[in-house]
């Protein structure tokens, strides 16, 4: 049996207790406080189910730090954008995506991702679907005396249909509704609660303005910006007595500019900020034997700063722009305190940032880099990227490759892979004349 599968055990079955990951306000020593220096900052992740919606499914955004929402478009754009497909150049595309995924630690973990799109007859509208398909790999259960219960293989997946529409030569907006379903553990008994498949329905909400008419000194340019709000949907739960989690809503926007150097040579720079819109974990009270407190009415732990994260979807969106807790330490006389600035400090880090470069040969030949960065106490992801692809006729081949920033990442080495198909080129500029 591999080594690795005990640990991946724990992963769904985190999944099944899930509350809102609990973090306690520790105290500082007052006279290190005293001197002036301030606390470590706390890791304070935001934690969501089913995180696989967020994970990058095609090769031309991996290559460019994952940043997508403003790039021209392609069947992809389902993902990253689905306004941008009323700006597609072919009257049709279809793509094929594969990863092997955290190769490091599961040698059988993989993502799969298939889109499409096909513009209407009157050109400034397009429908699209896509399907994403997450392997975990084969687990075994086993009980408390380690005894076999069953092999597993968990698996998520969701399925989307978009419709993109344009409002003007430079402007859209897009739709995208969503079905997901992750099944962790396959209806297994836990602690005497029958586990289930979590389900939920989201939809994604889009915008796109671009202006491939610009000018930068004497060459034409492309400037675009996008803005995705993505995931909005019902909480998922994995019994029928277990807490509801969010899924990962996510506010995605940024900017594009593609500049043709010549009749060959055009290079585009792109860049996305991204923000989960879930409630962040607050710190939760303790008493003077660092005791989480709870209270006796709601039965939930008391909060020292920050929000309760039992609420609705929409308040949960409207409330993560404010809702850090900061760092919370405790004086001499035991009462909790923020330390100041520290919430709209959490607040930004709460920001992650993805930037990338392409360049393309006759239209043919592409080589893309980028880099990904999230503080570290919100989950410390940091990477380079580096891409590149080929078209030949109808055929497009894309492939990228993860290098990361920081030591052990799970996510180091990881590849992605695109073979896409375009048919019937309709909107295409003409070719540049002498």
């Amino acid at each position: 049996m591999r080594s690795y599968r005990p640990l991946l055990v724990c992963v769904p079955l985190t999944f099944l207790a899930f509350q809102p990951a609990a973090v306690w306000a520790q105290p500082c020593d007052p006279q290190f406080r005293a001197s002036g220096q301030q606390c470590n900052d706390q890791l304070n992740t935001i934690t969501t189910a089913v995180p696989f919606l967020l994970i990058s499914p095609d090769s031309r955004a991996g290559g460019m730090g994952d940043a997508g929402v403003a790039v021209t478009p392609d069947a992809n754009a389902i993902h990253w954008n689905p306004s941008k497909l009323a700006f597609a150049e072919n009257d049709g595309e279809f793509s094929m995506s594969y990863s092997p995924w955290l190769r490091n630690l599961v040698p059988d973990m993989s993502l799969a991702y298939l889109a499409g799109y096909k513009r209407l007859g009157n050109k400034r509208s397009a429908i699209g679907g896509s399907m994403r398909y997450f392997n975990l790999g084969s687990i075994l259960f086993t009980d408390i005396n380690g005894s076999t219960i069953r092999d597993f293989k968990p698996a998520e997946f969701a399925f989307d249909v978009a419709f993109a529409q344009k409002f003007s030569d430079r402007f859209s907006g897009g739709i995208a509704i969503r079905y997901v379903n992750s099944n962790l553990t396959g209806g297994i008994s836990v602690q005497g609660a029958n586990s289930k498949a979590g389900q939920s329905v989201a939809a994604d909400v889009s915008f796109f303005y671009m202006n491939d008419q610009a000018q930068l000194g004497d060459k034409d340019a492309t400037f675009a910006f996008g803005m995705n709000i993505s995931n909005i949907g019902a909480k998922m739960s994995y019994t029928e007595t277990a807490a509801q989690n969010f899924i990962p809503i996510n506010l995605r926007f940024g900017p594009s500019v593609k500049i043709e150097l010549d009749q060959y040579n055009s290079i585009a720079f792109n860049m996305d900020v991204n923000k989960l819109l879930v409630p962040t974990p607050p710190v939760y009270l303790l008493d003077e034997n660092n005791v989480p407190i709870i209270d006796p009415v709601t039965g939930n732990f008391e909060v020292a700063s920050g929000r309760d994260p039992d609420v609705g979807v929409m308040t949960g969106i409207l409330g993560s722009f404010t809702d850090a807790p900061g760092n919370v330490a405790y004086d001499e006389d035991n009462q909790p305190y923020v330390e100041a600035g520290s919430r709209l400090r959490e607040e930004l880090r709460e920001i992650n940032l993805a930037g990338g470069f392409e360049y393309w040969y006759a239209e043919q030949f592409a080589f893309r880099t980028g880099y990904f960065w999230e503080h570290y106490t919100k989950g410390n992801r940091k990477y380079f990227t580096l891409g590149a692809g080929v078209k030949y006729s109808i055929f497009t081949l894309d492939l990228s490759y993860l290098i990361a920033n920081t030591q052990r990442s799970p996510l180091a080495n990881t590849l992605r892979f695109t073979l896409g198909f375009k048919f019937d080129k309709g909107n295409k500029k003409p070719e540049p004349t002498n």
